[in-house]
Formats: C-alpha cells, sequence, structure tokens
C-alpha cells in the first residue's frame, strides 16, 4: 500500500502504543490526503489507550495534555514535533458547539463520530489493513462530499461541519452529495452560534489551502451562510468573489502577508470602515485588519487612477509613479501591486476593459525601484523640522504644511532634494504665508 507511508517517528508511537498492549491506527486527513496522492499533513493517532494511559506510556516529558478532556493527548517525537493521540470516542451529547464524549469504545464507534467519510478512514501499519466501514474510499474516487450517516444529525452535533464541507469541496474540486448539501443549507441560520473565532479560523483555511476560493464563497452565499455570518459579504457578485482566486495561495506552509491580501481582495468593493468592522467581528489580529484596510484605502484612492494611466498605452511619467508609491508607502508597494494585478485579472476574465498583465508586471518593477532609491518619504528629505526651526520657522501647522509643500516638490524633481534648495524653499514659503499666500509650488532652484 505505497500510497499510505506514515512518518518513521509515527510508526514508533504506534508501535509503542501497540506493545503495551492498545490498538493504533492512523486516522484523519492524512489518509484521505494521502489516498488522493495529495503532500500529508500531520498524522493523527487514534488508540484504546485513555489520556492517563497514554501520559504515563510516554511519561511527562513527552506529553502535552491538549485537548485530555475530549481524548487527546499531544505527543513528542524524538525530534520534539507533536503528535496527536487521541482516545476511542463517541459523541454522548453537544450543544452543535461543544461535545461531551465517551471513551473506551471501538475504533468503528470512533469513526462513526466523524464528519464526512473521506474523514472517517482509518490505517493500521501494523496490519498494513484500512478499515473504511461508510465508503470513504469510494467516495474519493467519486470526488464526492457526504456526511458520515444521517447529515442533519451531524451538521447539529457541530455546526462548523457545514463549513468544512464547504472548504473540502473547493479544495478537492468535489460536489457536495445532495442530503449533505440540504443540510448545510438547513444548518445555515444556525451557524451564528459558532464563535466568531472558529469563523475565521474557516475562512483562513480556506484563503491557505483552497486554489480558487470563489467556488467556496460562492456556496458560502448560496445556502445562507454569509447572510447569517457575514452579511455585508451576502450581495458581491461573483466577479468579487473572482478576485481572491487571482491572488497567490498562501499554502499550507501559511504566509499571513498573503492570506491578508486575499481578504483585501475580497472586501475590496467594500470601504475600508466596513472591512475593518467585518475583520474585527471575525477577531482577526489587529495587524491583519490594519493590513487589509490600509491596502482597500490605497486601492480605492489610486485604482481607477493608475488603471487609466496604463490603459492609454504610454508608459507613466516617473514623476507620477513616483507619487503613487508616496501614496501607497514603501513596504506596501509589493502587496498593493498584488492586490491591483488580482481585481485587473478579474476584471479582464470577466470581460471588462483593464490593464494587461505584461503592463502591470512592468510598473510593479518601476515602483518597487522607486520604493528602494527615491525620496517619497517625509523621513528621506535632506532637511527636517529641526532645521525648519533652526531657519526662522516656528512650530505648528505652517511648518508642517511646508514640509509637505517640499515633499512634494521633490517627488516631481528628486534632484531637489538638496538642503540649500529646500531651506531656500521653505523661507519662500513660509513669507508668502506671512503675507496670506497660498504655499504654492516651488519656483526654481536655488
Amino acid at each position: 500500500m505505497p500510497l499510505l507511508q506514515p512518518p518513521e517517528p509515527v510508526l514508533e508511537i504506534a508501535a509503542d502504543l501497540e506493545r503495551a498492549g492498545f490498538a493504533a491506527w492512523c486516522v484523519g486527513g492524512a489518509i484521505r490526503d494521502a489516498l488522493l496522492g495529495h503532500p500529508d499533513l500531520d498524522w493523527d493517532i487514534a488508540t484504546s489507550a485513555t489520556p492517563p494511559e497514554v501520559r504515563q506510556l510516554f511519561g511527562h516529558r513527552r506529553t502535552i495534555p491538549v485537548g485530555v478532556e475530549f481524548g487527546t493527548v499531544g505527543v513528542l517525537d524524538r525530534h520534539g514535533t507533536m503528535h496527536e493521540v487521541t482516545t476511542f470516542r463517541r459523541d454522548v451529547r453537544t450543544d452543535g458547539r461543544h461535545a461531551e464524549v465517551e471513551f473506551g469504545v471501538s475504533l468503528e464507534d470512533d469513526l462513526a463520530r466523524r464528519d464526512f467519510t473521506i474523514n472517517a478512514i482509518a490505517y493500521s501499519p501494523k496490519l498494513d489493513e484500512i478499515r473504511d466501514p461508510f465508503d470513504g474510499r469510494g467516495d474519493l474516487q467519486r470526488r464526492v462530499v457526504r456526511a458520515v450517516g444521517d447529515p442533519e444529525a451531524r451538521m447539529r452535533e457541530d455546526r462548523l461541519r457545514a463549513l468544512r464541507a464547504i472548504r473540502f469541496a473547493a479544495r478537492f474540486d468535489f460536489a457536495i452529495e445532495p442530503a449533505t448539501r440540504r443540510a448545510i443549507q438547513e444548518s445555515a441560520p444556525m451557524l451564528d452560534r459558532l464563535s466568531r473565532e472558529r469563523i475565521k479560523q474557516e475562512l483562513d483555511k480556506t484563503m491557505e489551502q483552497v486554489r480558487r476560493p470563489s467556488a467556496a464563497l460562492a456556496t458560502w452565499r448560496s445556502v445562507g451562510a454569509f447572510r447569517t455570518l457575514i452579511p455585508a459579504l451576502d450581495a458581491l457578485p461573483a466577479a468579487s468573489l473572482a478576485v481572491v482566486d487571482c491572488l497567490a495561495m498562501p499554502g499550507l506552509a501559511g504566509r499571513p502577508a498573503r492570506r491578508a491580501i486575499r481578504f483585501a481582495g475580497l472586501f475590496a468593493s467594500l470601504t475600508p470602515s466596513q472591512a475593518t468592522e467585518v475583520l474585527t467581528g471575525l477577531r482577526a489580529s489587529r495587524h491583519e485588519i490594519h493590513l487589509v484596510s490600509t491596502l482597500i484605502d490605497r486601492w480605492r484612492t489610486l485604482g481607477s487612477d493608475m488603471a487609466a494611466a496604463l490603459e492609454t498605452g504610454d508608459a507613466p511619467s516617473d514623476a507620477r509613479v513616483r507619487g503613487w508609491v508616496a501614496t501607497i508607502g514603501r513596504l506596501q508597494v509589493g502587496p498593493f501591486m498584488r492586490l491591483a494585478s488580482g481585481c485587473w485579472s478579474a476584471a479582464r476574465a470577466a470581460g471588462t476593459v483593464a490593464p494587461e498583465e505584461r503592463t502591470v508586471r512592468s510598473l510593479h518593477r518601476r515602483m518597487l525601484a522607486t520604493a528602494l532609491r527615491d525620496p517619497i518619504d517625509l523621513g528621506s528629505l535632506a532637511i527636517d523640522g529641526d532645521d525648519l526651526r533652526r531657519a526662522g520657522i516656528p512650530p505648528g501647522p505652517v511648518l508642517g504644511r511646508i514640509l509637505q509643500a517640499l515633499l512634494a516638490a521633490v517627488i516631481v524633481d528628486p534632484t531637489r532634494n538638496a538642503a540649500d534648495w529646500l531651506l531656500h524653499e521653505a523661507r519662500r514659503l513660509a513669507a508668502a504665508d506671512d503675507h496670506g499666500g497660498a504655499l504654492d509650488g516651488p519656483r526654481g532652484r536655488a
């Protein structure tokens, strides 16, 4: 059975359990993914040993009580990597969010409590045997997500299963079995019983694991999940959902910035304040909220102007590019241009006129070079506020406006970024302000 080759440390943990007289079976997503020929995830072990017995066998230094009330103990292998070992169990009662479990049951009972047939497959390395009481392998071949047993009962036991089914179907390009889909749709009004953290985690996994998330997001909308959980996204058109497909997948290793850019693509048609409200409600991190809202703000400020400039066929001037980079910020040029490229790619796919990919790549290179080289922020000016105060310009709003005017002049012509010219221009602007004049543009070089 060449596809099912658990890592050596997992085999050692299973062998230790079996030598102590306990059953040990590899279960979960690693079995499913291995049968599909996908890269292995974490290999979990189900055992007849209770949590205290697992801790006694491997010792307290090698075990972590990650969820002993649910039967799960983390066991460290010789490399210090943790593997979850969970006692055979069945649900006694559940409120749709939390389950009370009973130990001392069989492997078959344990598999019967799982969510979908493709996740209810077990493999014994010792026996080289597969246990598949619900024909999960058949469903893998048929490319279908089907609930174990009664779909309505499975959704009542844990409302998160509705969202997991959607993610699995999108990730593997499977269909959702009709009765299971009906149970998901009927479960949608009760999804608000889930914690905000669990909902965000499911969206995170969708962004990280699914190459084309629009399929999952469209299903969220069609079954009523958005209406219950994130009303602001319920009315988004298909073109808005498709933007996420055009942005790089973070992958299983996890790249938080890429995931945030995908969220920015999903929320690109919202205002920054709306996106902030949604992400705050989902308990997103402050860093992610700030990055997403900033990208959306810059996109709404510059997107149309940049597209119009690129569609003329003429390369935008260096000064114009510097102005865009100054508005975006040096450190955000890469994320912003990935978002812009995704939005424009989705627009082209929908038949809307948008800048061509080759032109966008060329602009991206120019903007990165500008961000690395040119003076485009106050910190890169050859003088600062202290220099202006020493030149006789008093602190206050006027000094701030003069600095901004000097920066604007330097963005237009970086050769002006010399202390002599800047001080001369600052004095001229201060004098104009004293006489009630506007802080107009520069007048030549000193």
